[in-house]
């Protein structure tokens, strides 16, 4: 094991260049292995948690469900404001390297553009001081947080909701704890940063939905899950932008990361308007026609599924007319 493990870390190294030493040590940052063990397991329940439920009752998990998505949507809001607090100064592009070593910290994104901190337009790994490290160990947390995501996938099982396990789910639970594990021990600052920091701001809205969701009185309230999807695509295209800006100013922070994400962008964008597309075009116009053909006393099919009242009025037998 110690001769696979030093024949990785050598092919690594080989193709990503020397890892960051100052994550050294930290937990699960070490070794690839267990992130990768972690990911084979959760594709693993994914393919035998629905055969395994198949002929047993869903479970309510309705308690554990608010539980869940409060810490999650908690964690989401501490990772976006503390690393909202270092964010990037807008200084001209022809600058590819910030003038002040540390910068001011700021509470809110959008008016830390103009605090003298992180380069929006390109951002070194090893150029802010005490603030990269600030920036490392807050997306150590994003890092971790996305092994407590699979979750997600888990209680979808476990309530047999298997129409939300999609490919779209799958590929971005599975992939994004291992490519953060990757940036974590190459990358773990500099441009790292503003995907993480509009993933987690989005992730405060869609948890916060879900718990919400998950209180069978709250759900008539709830009417922006449409508009959750549309800021997912919405941080894909800004973060495709902000990269975009690194590669065209670059700094020191390796072109070929910056090459990588937007490639990754690039997929999730057409994954997510795929999702959107039919779960809001299609599936409005799903329940336009069943609504026309329920008012001319047909059986219609939504998302499906056949209305279950609709096929219980079908297996009534028509009562003879009295004649009186």
């Amino acid at each position: 094991m110690e001769n696979f493990d030093a024949s990785r870390s050598t092919y690594f190294k080989a193709l990503l260049g020397p890892r960051d030493t100052r994550v050294k040590g930290w937990f699960l940052l070490d070794n690839y292995i267990p992130t990768f063990i972690c990911s084979v397991i959760y594709l693993l329940i994914v393919w035998l948690g629905p055969k395994y439920m198949k002929n047993r009752q869903p479970f309510s998990c309705r308690r554990i469900l608010v539980v869940y998505n409060l810490g999650l949507t908690l964690l989401s809001l501490y990772m976006f404001c503390e690393v909202g607090r270092v964010q990037p100064r807008q200084s001209s592009p022809l600058s590819s390297h910030p003038t002040k070593e540390q910068g001011l910290p700021s509470s809110r994104l959008v008016t830390g553009v103009w605090e003298n901190s992180y380069n929006f337009f390109c951002q070194g790994t090893h150029s802010a001081g005490e603030a990269d490290m600030k920036i490392i160990r807050v997306l150590w947390w994003y890092y971790f947080s996305k092994l407590i995501e699979f979750m997600d996938t888990f209680f979808f099982i476990l309530r047999k909701n298997n129409h939300q396990i999609t490919v779209l789910h799958v590929y971005h639970h599975a992939t994004m704890l291992n490519i953060w594990w990757f940036v974590m021990n190459w990358v773990p600052c500099g441009h790292s940063y503003f995907g993480a920091t509009l993933n987690s701001f989005i992730h405060v809205l869609m948890y916060s939905y879900y718990g919400l969701s998950s209180v069978p009185s709250m759900r008539p309230y709830l009417w922006w899950k449409r508009y959750i999807t549309q800021g997912q695509l919405l941080q894909f295209v800004l973060t495709i932008i902000q990269t975009s800006c690194g590669v065209i100013w670059s700094c020191t922070f390796p072109l070929g990361w910056l090459y990588f994400q937007i490639g990754y962008m690039i997929s999730l964008i057409t994954l997510f308007t795929n999702f959107y597309i039919q779960t809001y075009k299609k599936g409005a116009s799903r329940r336009k026609e069943h609504l026309k053909d329920h008012q001319n006393g047909s059986v219609a099919a939504v998302n499906g599924h056949t209305n279950r009242f609709s096929s219980l009025e079908n297996n009534v037998k028509p009562r003879k007319q009295r004649k009186d």
